[in-house]
């Protein structure tokens, strides 16, 4: 049943950054949350992760998550799928500043709360295209 929980905790994570709703975010993390970026950054505790989320949703206001397939490790779930936006939500007409990608997430669930969050995804096209707006 844990697992079910589990994954559970994590869709409504996924959920909360699809519908870009910080406090929701914020709320399902543990205080020790450890997020882990596709550069391999670290950042330790919830407290700016805030402001990381509201910052991140103003470079791609149409950031979205798309899972297509789960797997579970006893309290690993893995996640995979697409990771997709608009840069500053600069449209023209050949949409050459959306990007998608393919991309996977790893989730660690400790009493009911996001614990680990860490994101796989390649970052060479969005980079692309923040340099060709600057």
């Amino acid at each position: 049943m844990k697992n079910n929980l589990d994954k559970d905790i994590v869709i409504s994570f996924i959920e909360a950054i699809n519908d870009h709703n910080v406090d929701k975010i914020v709320d399902l993390m543990s205080d020790d949350h450890i997020f882990i970026d596709g550069y391999g950054d670290k950042y330790i505790g919830k407290s700016g992760m805030r402001e990381g989320w509201h910052k991140y949703y103003k470079m791609f206001p149409d950031y979205k998550v798309e899972i297509t397939e789960i797997a579970e490790n006893d309290s690993i779930i893995g996640l995979f799928g697409y990771a997709s936006a608009t840069y500053k939500n600069i449209k023209d007409e050949l949409n050459s500043n959306f990007w998608r990608t393919p991309a996977s997430w790893k989730a660690i669930v400790e009493n009911n709360k996001i614990k680990h969050w860490q994101v796989y995804c390649d970052y060479t096209r969005l980079l692309k295209i923040i340099d060709k707006n600057k």
